[in-house]
């Protein structure tokens, strides 16, 4: 086991400053914006060492300014996870540079609202490959590393249309369902090795991916009127979950889809 990984594990309970324990871990976080550039500036504050992969250069230079400017120890690496290969070439970078690798949290995601009877099949491909296969890529790799260290934490983006049969939603829906039940089984296949794997699953949530349903007239009021709190989540609220889950608090916790939707799942 790693050095850092020995002190997440043995960290004195007692200490306010650190006390999810991630002062000094190996992160690796796909997705610069959105909900995943929130988290990569949550586990910076949590004094993590953060690397950040990302396909589009000009987003990771704006989340890069960012965390310099805060003083975070932080790496970003512009590539691809769609294509065959990517995610074993970025986690061997991320291992390089950081020395290591703790937490994996892949926040990488596209929608097309669209009836199912509207869909090409390389439509169909293209969504599954970018929500669903950059999963597989990225977490196998992770695992891997992990595995063979004895620690670690593996997190992906879910959705509640993992679970809820929304309306023009298939490629999405699907590809979120079989998040759930891919991190389900590296779950349980890692769990004797120490490496807990889970999903956050968000409700509605104004992301980029979000803005331009949110701007069609009355989409808002429609969406809020299915929440129970009556209103929209934002990036920074899918953050603590995030920072817990990736927590030595978190160690029997695994195999889990969580949701984080104002009650959204409740009705």
């Amino acid at each position: 086991m790693s050095t850092t990984s020995e002190a997440l594990t043995t960290h004195d309970p007692s200490s306010a400053a650190d006390w999810l324990g991630l002062s000094g871990a190996r992160v690796l976080i796909a997705g610069a914006g959105g909900i995943g550039g929130a988290c990569a500036r949550a586990y910076a504050g949590a004094g993590a060492r953060v690397a950040v992969v990302d396909r589009d250069q000009r987003t990771l230079d704006a989340l890069g300014g960012e965390l310099a400017a805060a003083g975070a120890s932080y790496e970003v690496i512009q590539a691809d996870l769609t294509e065959h290969g990517a995610g074993d070439r970025v986690v061997a970078e991320v291992v390089q540079r950081l020395g290591g690798l703790d937490v994996m949290l892949h926040a990488v995601g596209i929608n097309d609202r669209r009836p199912i009877l509207e869909f090409t099949e390389d439509e169909w491909d293209h969504i599954l490959r970018v929500n669903l296969s950059s999963v597989f890529g990225l977490a196998q790799a992770a695992g891997r590393h992990m595995v063979a260290e004895g620690y670690g934490r593996v997190l992906a983006l879910s959705s509640v249309s993992g679970l809820l049969a929304h309306h023009s939603h298939g490629p999405y829906a699907a590809s979120k369902g079989g998040i759930n039940q891919l991190l389900r089984v590296m779950a349980r296949e890692w769990a004797s090795s120490g490496v807990t794997v889970n999903a956050l699953a968000p409700g509605y949530i104004e992301t980029p991916l979000t803005a331009v349903e949110l701007a069609k007239p009355g989409k808002r009021a429609d969406l809020e009127s299915l929440v129970p709190a009556g209103r929209l989540g934002t990036p920074d609220e899918l953050t603590g979950p995030a920072l817990f889950l990736s927590s030595r608090h978190a160690g029997f916790i695994t195999g889990h889809v969580m949701y984080i939707d104002g009650g959204r799942t409740l009705v």
